[in-house]
Parts: C-alpha cells; structure tokens; sequence
C-alpha cells in the first residue's frame, strides 16, 4: 500500500525514470538522465593469460573461464583475440571492458583497412596496437576511470621480421619480455616459463629459441599448473600461435590431470578412518 498518493504520469520522463533537477547551461534549462558511472569494480573476470616467444614467433594461451565472483559462471569464454592478420590480444579482467576494447580495436583497424585501400597507408604493426593500448589505458587511469584488463600483446612484426610480446594494464604500466604472464600465471607459470626459456637461450637470451613444439608443451604445463593452484581457473584453455603466416587459435582443449594423491589427505572426500 501506498503511504503518499502513487506519482502521477507526468512525473515519469519519456525514459520512464524522474528526471533530475533542472540545470541551467548557457541560459537554457536541460534535463540530464543519469549521472556519469564509472565502473567501481570488475564483476565478471576472467583469469591467467601466458605469452611465450619461439623460434618462428609468439605463443599466447589463455582458460575459457569467466567467474562471476567465486563461481565458474561462464565456461566457453574465448580470452583470445585477433586483430588482423599478425597481431592477437590476450585478455585478463574484467570481461565487459574486454568487450568494448575488443568492438574499440575492431572499429580501428576497419578504418586502418579503409584508407589503405586509397593509398598506400601501412597497416597497424603489434608494435602499433602495443602503444595505442599503452595510451589509453594510462588515460582511462589518469582519470580515474580505468579498463579493468590486463593484456599480453603478440605478433609478428612484418617490418623487422620479429615476434613481439608486451604487456599492458589497467594501471598503465607497461614492458616487454620473451616471456609473460597476467594474474596467477605471474606468480606460478612465470617461473616455469622464465627457466624454459633460458634453458634453451640462456639467461642473456642470445641462444636458440624453444620450438614451436617445445613452446606449446611449456604452455600447456602451465595451464595444469594453474588449473591445480588457481581456483579460479578452469582446465579447457585454447592456445593462439602468431608466425609470420598469420594467427592461428586452436580448437578448446584440456590437460592430462592427476588427482589420486589427494585421497589420503584428510578433508578430502569421505573419511574412512
């Protein structure tokens, strides 16, 4: 029941919510409808994404998770994305923000592809996208307003015939490596990764890269590592290959995990004794 009379129709604006107080702008009065919202916190996340360099160019890998909270909500998430030919994201965070970078970029490279198409205007390099990615995020941040993501950036870079591998938040800090990774992975896959990488290269990297075979067995015993330590990580991840023919993202796939050593701790299962 209503204590006060119900508010009349006219009270409603054509958006079907009361309008705020009327403020003056250059001698006219305005109705806005909505204070500006900036985004407090990430809500649906997704976690680790690992970057690796070989031989032939980049590897990046990522789960297909998206937690909304604690709970594995979303399970069919891609974290990898294309932009052209030679350059892929690899996103961690929240996963709205993923979205409206992902339609940000896509529009770009649209009007990038258009004007090459009337002169000979070069096409957007990783390198490109890196510090495009760089700017923003600081500016989002600078203004207290920042894109909830971290992102590896990987390519092949058809000018200097090299792989390239950077990172970038939402803090706009930013740096390259052979080898990185965003969440969890920095803390359990990173240290796996860095001593592959140097087994082969050594520690000033001026040996011989992993293999793309090689590369890919480094990431997919991360992505075990992670599905046993991180909970909120999922074991079906995808890994992306960037060479100097293009991007390549594999089919969903799943680690071989082994779990018997857990029945005998106790507060595992059922206890017997």
């Amino acid at each position: 029941m209503w204590k006060q009379p119900a508010p009349a129709n006219s009270s409603f604006n054509e958006y079907n919510t009361f309008p705020l107080p009327q403020t003056q702008r250059g001698g006219q009065s305005s109705h806005a409808h909505g204070p500006i919202g900036h985004t407090q916190q990430p809500l649906v996340t997704g976690t680790s994404v690992l970057g690796l360099k070989f031989d032939k160019g980049v590897m990046i890998a990522a789960d297909n998770l998206a937690s909304y909270g604690s709970l594995a909500r979303f399970r069919d998430i891609q974290r990898l994305h294309p932009l052209g030919k030679h350059t892929l994201l690899g996103v961690a965070g929240d996963m709205s923000d993923f979205q409206w970078l992902k339609k940000e970029l896509d529009g770009l490279l649209r009007s990038e592809d258009a004007l090459a198409l009337t002169d000979s205007h070069p096409s957007l390099s990783p390198k490109n996208i890196y510090e495009l990615l760089s700017n923003l995020f600081y500016a989002r941040r600078s203004k207290m307003n920042p894109v909830w993501n971290a992102v590896l950036v990987g390519g092949w870079d058809k000018v200097k015939e090299e792989s390239f591998l950077a990172y970038v938040d939402l803090l706009g800090t930013t740096y390259t490596a052979p080898t990185l990774a965003t969440g969890f992975g920095a803390h359990l896959a990173q240290p796996l990764l860095r001593e592959a990488y140097e087994a082969k290269a050594g520690i000033d990297g001026e040996g011989p890269l992993l293999t793309q075979e090689e590369a890919e067995k480094v990431l997919d015993d991360c992505m075990k590592v992670l599905f046993y330590r991180d909970a909120r990580s999922i074991n079906k991840y995808q890994v992306a290959t960037i060479t100097a023919g293009g991007v390549t993202i594999s089919d969903s796939r799943s680690a071989d995990t082994y779990w018997k050593f857990a029945e005998g701790l106790r507060g595992y299962g059922a206890q017997t004794q």
